[in-house]
């Protein structure tokens, strides 16, 4: 059975910086495409990057946040630094399992999810 969990959300400040982890269990993460999405409040699930063997960024994160792998551990990041107020959501994992040349932005495109760690920024 597959099963990915997130952990690393918080209460922080606008500037403060989070790690995000995802693990997973049941699944080698190593060869295949792993996202990061967000929901805020009353709003859609929104892609925020993606890794595969490159990585893709949302335009509202780049160069703020960064995601990585570490297959060793099976666990794919997503470091986030100089956090704002609007960062603030429910931010998932996600992977299909089945690719590894792209990155879809869409979530219906993904078939295992976490089960989401808050992320609160306040101003």
């Amino acid at each position: 059975q597959v099963q990915l969990v997130e952990s690393g959300g918080g209460l922080v400040q606008a500037g403060a910086s989070l790690r995000l982890s995802c693990v997973a269990s049941g699944r080698t993460f190593s060869r295949y495409t792993v996202g990061w999405f967000r929901q805020a409040p009353g709003k859609g699930r929104e892609f925020v990057a993606g890794i595969s063997w490159y990585g893709y960024y949302a335009d509202s994160v780049k160069g703020r946040f960064t995601i990585s792998r570490d297959n060793g551990k099976n666990t794919v990041y997503l470091q986030m630094n100089s956090l704002k107020p609007e960062d603030t959501a429910v931010y998932y994992c996600a992977s299909d399992f089945t690719s590894f040349s792209s990155i879809p932005t869409m979530s219906v495109e993904y078939n295992y999810w976490g089960q989401g760690t808050q992320v609160t920024v306040s101003s």
